[in-house]
């Protein structure tokens, strides 16, 4: 174009960069639209599976520890239903009525135990490090879907806003996986721990039957949730910790549980491995999973852009300058139930009943709830 040309031929070789620019961004925009749907793709492909969890489904897990026995009652053991019908602490008929089955009122000393198990839950991990944060509990459904959940399955447990590209949490682990998106973390800052408090919105689709009445499943919860972004070599260690603190509390409140190490069949897509404890609900007869502890390793921080910088320089020969920055790495994200309030309600209820029909508080908590012991009947009960 910048040499001696006929007018013609100039005009042609105008017409001819135009057809490129236009050709051009059509294949930009094929580009991203492939890039997105091998995105998509590449989402369903699961963590690897850490070489001691155990192969096979969920009744391949194994029993990692036992810890106390049941209590023995010497008088008919009622469930938290009948118990908070009772002591005046439910209303499920009228959350039925305003929201929908799997909906509820906590009322009276419920209402003081939900605050109680949050606030000493805080405070006891708090005590070991982590910083507290509340969350948004209104997400991007990209931030989801990169955290290693599908917000738009057939059986999705994530509840979608309509009109918008925007989800309701059904854990902490969402949005405080999120808080250091697209970053760079200085390895001085490692490790960073968490430990949030947030209402969880599951839709529990194919949930029912009696293993799943009262408290146990329902759509809407409170959580506190630890969270640690690490080094890839400190994961596992920071894993034991995890589930240590969580034995710790339950232990401290004085529950009968047992801690699982979950067979490789029912690890999600994120986890590398996953410890559950479960407790024993005398009510219900049976144990119950009130929390689990997961190793994500680098599955979630390479969707998130999450990376840290090696200290070290690569130079190998001092004497040259500085040297180059060290080239980053994914930190290690691992997830945490601290404490999941109306499973432990379930369970303070069920095991600290009494042959009067009251609920003795358990020392630990009475501090958070204004020194209650008990939580007594409102109205004689009948005979």
């Amino acid at each position: 174009m910048k040499g001696k040309l006929e007018p013609s031929e100039r005009q042609k070789l105008i017409e001819e960069g135009k057809n490129l620019k236009d050709g051009l961004i059509t294949l930009e925009e094929d580009l991203l639209k492939l890039s997105n749907e091998l995105q998509q793709e590449a989402q369903f492909i699961p963590n690897m599976t850490h070489p001691e969890a155990p192969i096979g489904e969920e009744d391949c897990s194994t029993l990692r520890k036992m810890v106390g026995s049941p209590r023995e009652f010497s008088f008919p053991v009622k469930d938290h239903l009948q118990l908070g019908k009772e002591l005046d602490l439910f209303d499920f008929d009228a959350a039925a009525e305003v929201s929908g089955s799997k909906f509820y009122y906590l009322k009276n000393e419920a209402v003081m135990l939900e605050m109680a198990l949050i606030n000493w839950t805080l405070s006891e991990v708090m005590k070991r490090g982590f910083t507290p944060l509340t969350t948004p509990e209104l997400v991007r459904s990209s931030i989801v879907e990169k955290c290693g959940f599908q917000p738009r399955g057939d059986n999705t447990q994530v509840y979608s806003v309509e009109g918008s590209d925007q989800c309701l949490i059904g854990t902490a682990e969402i949005p405080v996986g999120g808080i250091h998106m697209d970053s760079i973390i200085a390895e001085s800052m490692l490790p960073l721990k968490y430990v949030a408090f947030s209402h969880c919105f599951r839709t529990e689709a194919g949930a029912a039957g009696t293993a799943t009445r009262g408290l146990y499943r329902v759509h809407q919860f409170s959580k506190v949730e630890m969270f640690i972004l690490c080094q890839p070599e400190e994961s596992d260690s920071y894993h034991e910790e995890l589930i240590k603190i969580e034995e710790d509390l339950f232990s401290s409140l004085g529950l009968h549980y047992k801690t699982i190490d979950m067979a490789s069949g029912d690890l999600g897509a994120p986890a590398y491995r996953k410890f559950d404890v479960e407790a024993w609900m005398p009510g219900l007869g049976r144990y119950g999973e009130i929390s689990s502890a997961s190793n994500c390793t680098d599955y979630q921080s390479r969707r998130l852009g999450i990376r840290y910088r090696p200290s070290e320089p690569t130079s190998a020969n001092p004497k040259k300058g500085k040297g180059k920055l060290a080239p980053t790495k994914f930190v290690h994200t691992l997830n945490a139930t601290a404490c999941a309030v109306p499973r432990m309600i379930i369970c303070l209820l069920e095991n600290y009943q009494q042959k009067d029909g009251s609920v003795i508080i358990p020392e630990p908590l009475r501090p958070f709830i204004g020194g209650l012991e008990l939580i007594a009947a409102k109205f004689p009960q009948d005979e």
